[in-house]
């Protein structure tokens, strides 16, 4: 006989993992205890040796299905002589890495139990089990126990309590546990936010969203805002109260039947669809398409989601499976809303009534996005369902470090021992409600995963507000601050989820980016690992007249571009008034609010607005997305040309030629899908090029693609294909956004890298 102490960290908490041991423990006839500690699962066995052998072997091969196993020990300790296996209560005392469990999506048997009318359960809009539910977006602190969330003042009834503490039931120890007697409960608000008196307040709800009304849901992190995808009235109103011109909306339909029907779904795409995480999933259009085009205007792509809460799959049967537009509960670009009052003041005006529950949301929490590129998941937002999972760095953190990421897509990122944890998606930090979100969720996460942080690492834009945050806890706390270079952290961000330790071929092609040398960075060839990089080549700088307004309107940059490529503004004369040519004109001869950048972004942009006209766009990277999808209706086998010069500071792309070529395609009348496709070709011509003669110099094989243009799935694919013809070994994003999204873990493995060699 022999009794054994065994500590198991990682995601197994909230997971069901305790019953799982408990069941495997009395199937083996062993006994002892399981506890749930701030850090670790203690748990402690006594039987025979080669029982507990395996035991230990069905622990690590069988986990509950949302359980991540980071690291398992065990030791010999006396024995005790226990008669039973028990479940402790949970210990508040740290012992060890913390680890919490992201939202999952409703399992199979929850949704058996809603649509079954002899089930209690039966349209109960928030069972759960271990399997399913709230997790991140409910937890008030560590360890993950029912007082420690948004559930506590929802007492168990004593049928729920009976469930909870019967080891053989589905929700023994299910943390949000509730049925319609003791949990929370549905009402309606008309538009004013007064009450409605119905027996049915979902049925009143889905009804009103059917016949043409647009409703504000309470979600899982957050309110949606709901109208039948397939009525033009509705999808125009939507657009119009919420400020939204052409940006897309998001798509929930019943199922991945329902998807195809729009859209072509591959199997990887179907497994995405459906998966515990259900993210919205970028899906190619069906042509035509019965969706309303103004749901994703000239996209030849949907974003797509299933029903992933109880109130989702009772309210997509309540409309009769129709689509749904379910987008962010906001006004613009404004957070999406997740308070109560909040989102009645803000939402008033939007909604024509609200389908509102009476359990806090504790953390918001944006939906994810991601799709499919050449076979491999490519994050574009990685938030609901995928945060605050850890993802395993290639160093070892010697303190722990927080990075704080950069100013659009705010993401931070909490370094302890070999883990990363990314907080899910918080917006653009230009608004304040977004950056005060950022400070609130980062100080929460830190009480989390019970981190005491000894190192900030920061952008080097001094006028982000991540910057600022990080100097201004520096300065209060005594913290250490590292400053990195975007464009670095980018590179970083893909050499870390790859594990990569080698020098490596950093292409970071992005729209903006502080450059060392106070120029606008975005077309940039590195090379170096995470301590130290060389700038080796980068696009030629040209003007951006008007500075941040030259994103907003693209012609200015096709301006620049043209003008530094001696040809006329006649191009654009068509559709840009002359006195705001003239004026740009000026600001570029007198240097007055024109910075310098060597940004593909706006390259991009340029070529857009002399291709297809475009001269103002109404969120980011609009124009570089339209000549994505133009490019995909041609199959032209062309390419323009270029130039690399090479001076002291090292080589120099030149644009110039490709830019009065595309000048010249346009006047002679090619087609615009035609000129894309070239230009996109070119983009890849150049990137492989560039790395080739590099690898002629530096001996380096390894080259990753980062920044926000590798968001553009052709450039990526046509790209990452020339550089594995020519012998590379390429590397892509997977797990995070190639986007500042996955900043902030570049930054991290940069930090703690440095840190660990004595370089900071």
């Amino acid at each position: 006989m022999e009794r054994r102490a065994i500590a198991v960290q990682g995601v197994v908490q909230g997971v069901g993992f305790r019953p799982f041991v408990y069941a495997l423990a009395a199937r083996l006839k062993l006994a002892g205890f399981v506890k749930n500690c701030v850090g670790d699962l203690l748990i402690e066995v006594e039987g025979e040796a080669a029982t507990l052998d395996d035991f230990l072997s069905e622990l690590t091969a069988h986990p509950p299905p949302l359980a991540r196993i980071e690291h398992l020990a065990w030791q010999s300790l006396p024995q005790e002589g226990d008669q039973q296996f028990l479940i402790h209560d949970s210990d508040s005392e740290t012992h060890g890495a913390i680890f919490v469990s992201a939202d999952i999506a409703t399992c199979p048997d929850c949704l058996a139990e809603l649509l079954d009318p002899a089930d209690r359960r039966h349209r109960y809009p928030f069972l759960n089990c271990t399997n399913c539910g709230p997790r991140l977006t409910i937890i008030t602190g560590a360890p993950y126990d029912r007082p420690r969330t948004t559930m506590a003042d929802f007492p168990m009834c004593a049928a729920c309590r009976a469930e909870y503490d019967d080891p053989g039931n589905r929700r023994f120890h299910a943390q949000p546990t509730c049925c319609p007697s003791c949990g929370p409960q549905l009402r309606v608000l008309d538009g004013q936010g007064n009450p409605i008196s119905t027996s049915n307040p979902l049925t009143f709800f889905a009804d009103a969203v059917r016949t043409g009304s647009i409703g504000a849901l309470k979600g899982l992190g957050g309110y949606h805002l709901a109208c039948d995808a397939q009525s033009p009235l509705a999808v125009d109103q939507l657009r119009k109260r919420k400020q939204r011109d052409e940006k897309p909306f998001a798509l929930m339909v019943l199922d991945h039947v329902v998807a195809q029907k729009f859209c072509l779904v591959s199997a990887a795409e179907r497994a995405l669809l459906n998966s515990p995480r259900r993210p919205i999933v970028l899906l190619q259009k069906r042509f035509p398409c019965p969706i309303e085009d103004q749901v994703a205007p000239g996209n030849p792509k949907l974003g797509v989601m299933l029903p992933y809460t109880p109130v989702h799959h009772l309210l997509l049967r309540a409309v009769h499976g129709i689509p749904l537009v379910m987008t962010s509960g906001n006004r613009a670009d404004e957070p999406i809303a997740y308070d109560d009052a909040d989102a009645l003041k803000r939402l008033t005006g939007i909604a024509d009534l609200f389908l509102v529950h009476d359990r806090p949301i504790r953390v918001r929490c944006d939906d994810s996005v991601t799709r499919i590129v050449a076979g491999a998941e490519t994050p574009v937002r990685r938030s609901r369902g995928y945060a605050p999972e850890p993802i395993t760095l290639p160093m070892s953190c010697p303190v722990s470090i927080a990075a704080l990421g950069g100013q659009l897509k705010g993401t931070f990122a909490l370094g302890r021992d070999r883990h990363a944890f990314l907080s899910h998606h918080l917006g653009d930090l230009d608004h304040f409600d977004a950056y005060r979100a950022f400070v609130n969720d980062l100080s929460l996460y830190e009480e989390l995963f019970d981190l005491n942080i000894k190192c900030l690492v920061h952008d080097l834009h001094p006028d982000y507000a991540s910057t600022r945050l990080a100097r201004v806890r520096s300065q209060a706390e005594g913290i250490p601050l590292v400053g990195v270079q975007h464009h670095h952290a980018h590179m970083a961000s893909c050499m870390a989820e790859h594990g990569l330790m080698s020098p490596v071929i950093g292409v970071s092609f992005d729209g903006t980016g502080y450059g060392v040398d106070g120029a606008v960075w975005g077309g940039e060839f590195l090379v170096g690992d995470y301590v130290s990089y060389q700038r080796m080549a980068h696009l030629g700088y040209v003007g951006m007249p008007g500075g941040e307004q030259a994103i907003r309107e693209p012609w200015r940059m096709a301006l620049a571009h043209l003008v530094n490529a001696g040809e006329s503004d006649g191009i654009l004369a068509a559709h840009v008034p002359q006195p705001a040519l003239r004026a740009a004109r000026q600001m570029m001869e007198r240097g007055f609010n024109t910075p310098m950048t060597s940004s593909v972004g706006r390259l991009f942009d340029a070529v857009s607005a002399i291709a297809t006209g475009r001269t103002r766009v109404s969120f980011e990277g609009q124009a570089a997305m339209e000549l994505e999808w133009l490019a995909g209706d041609s199959v032209s086998d062309d390419s323009y040309p270029w130039d690399m010069k090479e001076t002291a500071a090292g080589r120099v792309i030149d644009t110039a030629p490709l830019i009065r070529a595309v000048a010249a395609d346009r006047r002679n009348g090619h087609d615009a899908r035609d000129i894309s496709r070239q230009f996109h070709r070119t983009m890849a011509d150049l990137i492989a090029t560039v790395c080739a003669r590099l690898r002629e110099n530096i001996r380096v094989n390894d080259v990753v693609l980062s920044g926000g243009v590798f968001m553009n799935a052709l450039l990526t694919r046509i790209a990452a294909q020339r550089l594995a013809e020519m012998g590379f070994s390429v590397y892509r994003h997977h797990k995070v956004p190639a986007n500042d999204g996955g900043l902030c873990l570049g930054q991290l493995a940069i930090a703690a890298e440095r840190l660990r060699c004595g370089s900071e």
